[in-house]
């Protein structure tokens, strides 16, 4: 009877540990996909079983106590090893299948990923996507996403990183704003203290607004590669922190702003945007590449392999006007 009492703990010492890392029965309710009544009830009949309390309870948070950690540190490892192995078997099927939890920026989800879903979800009609558009760096063991999709220079080590493409900085101004205030003709008439332009810079908090220059090689002011970059600070009417936002306002010509090729694209090509100071290379303000990337296991779902891909392929041509 006692045998048979521990064994139907096991599924209950999982959700422990799945408390533990969200600090929340109801994010860890919803990760599991059960009520969060079902949750709590699961978690009492293990503290009374352990005769110990394993969860301390504020009104603000929800934390293991030390035998509470003690308990799912020590099945962590067994856990995933066993989510590993089932995941493994599930996937054996001829065709990718199951949910993908992917995450991405706002703008780049928005503009060059979703419209490029619904291609995917054709050719693998027994998978589906959760797409989460955000631009804080999630954590994606915690948060459960089986891929993200990062813009970046260089992604984290810890990381599988596939590269889908290279990407650059696009400097980019509205015809009306260039007959207004004139085509800057090198990067330092953009710099604040001159007051010539205005410019519309990502804003990123605690930093000071600047953009960096390096000229093309083959042209007039081109330097050895250890020359450091040209450094302006530069200020202007608005600023966000998302690209299509700056894109729209310089469409509507409050200034110059500096975009990644993705979310310029559709306005150069559109002719409602213009590039400029095309003999120069800004840098260091976006990521030089997109990567698909997820936390290191030694197993990669068949699905997440699919939508890798299809990214690949589809965005092998970068994002040229």
């Amino acid at each position: 009877m006692e045998a048979r009492r521990v064994d139907g703990l096991w599924a209950h010492i999982h959700w422990l540990g799945v408390l533990g890392a969200l600090g929340s029965y109801t994010a860890a309710a919803q990760r599991l996909g059960v009520s969060k009544a079902a949750m709590s009830q699961r978690i009492a009949d293990l503290e009374r079983a352990a005769g110990v309390p394993l969860v301390r309870r504020t009104t603000r948070s929800v934390r293991l106590t030390e035998a509470g950690q003690q308990l799912a540190d020590s099945t962590r490892d067994a856990y995933a090893q066993i989510e590993r192995e089932l995941a493994h078997v599930k996937d054996l099927a001829a065709a990718p299948r199951g949910l993908l939890r992917v995450t991405a920026p706002v703008a780049l989800g928005r503009q060059q990923i979703v419209p490029r879903l619904a291609g995917f979800l054709r050719e693998v009609p027994e998978v589906r996507v959760e797409l989460v558009l955000t631009d804080q760096l999630v954590s994606l063991a915690q948060e459960g996403f089986d891929l993200a999709i990062r813009h970046t220079a260089r992604p984290p080590e810890t990381h599988v990183a596939w590269t889908l493409c290279e990407t650059r900085s696009c400097l980019v101004a509205s015809a009306d704003y260039l007959a207004r205030r004139g085509r800057p003709e090198h990067p330092r008439e953009l710099a604040a203290d001159l007051g010539l332009h205005d410019c519309l810079p990502y804003a990123r908090p605690g930093e000071t607004p600047t953009w960096q220059f390096q000229p093309l090689a083959g042209s007039a002011d081109e330097a050895s590669a250890s020359t450091p970059p040209l450094t302006m600070a530069v200020r202007g009417p608005f600023s966000a922190n998302n690209s299509e936002a700056l894109r729209e306002a310089a469409i509507d010509g409050l200034g110059i702003a500096l975009l990644p090729d993705f979310s310029a694209q559709s306005a150069l090509r559109a002719g409602t945007l213009q590039t400029l100071l095309p003999d120069w290379r800004p840098v260091g303000s976006f990521g030089e590449s997109l990567f698909a990337i997820r936390p290191y296991s030694p197993y990669v779902p068949r699905a997440v392999h699919a939508l890798v891909a299809f990214l690949r392929q589809s965005l092998k041509d970068g994002f040229k006007p």
